[in-house]
């Protein structure tokens, strides 16, 4: 059986992780390459590096900060943000991250996916996307409608299509991060990513709301996620790798253990 993965994720802002509500009221935690250390030698299987204001301000990703983190650690790890084109991902991928995760540009320019894939390998292109609850069946039928830039715009796109459509373009992976639930520390929004993981056969992640070991079992044995993404339960220090892999463990779920 395939073991689950937990996935810390820094979202920095000017080389600082931050952390907010509903892509809102952001905070400063600290230093990516400490705390990705820190999680690194806690346990974690991989690390997710979002640069999350370099597509608003139109610039390229903090190439010297993935550097950075690649020399600290040695584990898997993805970025996000300012990636414009198949050079930009180049240039991540040789300063060290193992996997790209695009959100709104493939919203924009859907075949940045087919060419990451085709030029890096499907398990290099990693699909984000920001679904938000939407009454509008017409539009959405599954309920759940993909934003982007930080949910400030909203596509009209349906979650679940859009995720099928990735899959037969080449992504290896979706990140499925609820805008209802990010940050709330409530629970992952279990319904779309369930949803998503019954759509595709490539590996899907359960994204915001994590506030205890609990809803990762529970993204785990009822969304079907492979893996889960955990940021503010984490970074306030309530709770560590560790702690969650023991727990998780020992509701039956399995996930590598460093003991």
């Amino acid at each position: 059986m395939l073991t689950k993965r937990i996935i810390p994720c820094l979202d920095v802002i000017n080389r600082r992780v931050t952390k907010g509500v509903k892509f809102q009221n952001n905070i400063d935690l600290g230093d990516p390459i400490e705390m990705a250390v820190r999680y690194s030698n806690e346990g974690c299987d991989e690390l997710v590096v979002y640069d999350i204001t370099a597509s608003a301000e139109r610039r390229p990703i903090d190439i010297g900060m993935v550097r950075d983190v690649a020399q600290a650690i040695r584990i898997p790890f993805a970025v996000g943000g300012g990636i414009a084109c198949v050079e930009d991902m180049s240039r991540v991928l040789l300063a060290g991250a193992e996997k790209i995760s695009v959100n709104s540009l493939a919203v924009k320019n859907p075949g940045i996916i087919a060419e990451g894939a085709r030029a890096f390998g499907a398990q290099c292109i990693v699909l984000g996307m920001d679904p938000v609850a939407t009454p509008d069946r017409r539009r959405c039928p599954s309920g759940y409608e993909i934003t982007t830039r930080g949910f400030r715009e909203r596509t009209g796109m349906d979650a679940v299509e859009w995720a099928e459509k990735a899959e037969r373009l080449g992504a290896g992976e979706i990140v499925v991060n609820s805008v209802d639930a990010d940050g709330t520390r409530a629970g992952f929004e279990l319904t779309i990513t369930r949803l998503i993981a019954e759509a595709v056969r490539i590996p899907v992640v359960a994204s915001g709301g994590a506030g205890c070991p609990a809803h990762l079992r529970d993204a785990f044995n009822i969304a079907h996620a492979d893996a889960a993404i955990v940021a503010g339960m984490i970074h306030t220090g309530e709770f560590t790798i560790a702690q969650i892999k023991r727990e998780l463990h020992a509701a039956g779920v399995p996930v590598r253990m460093i003991w």
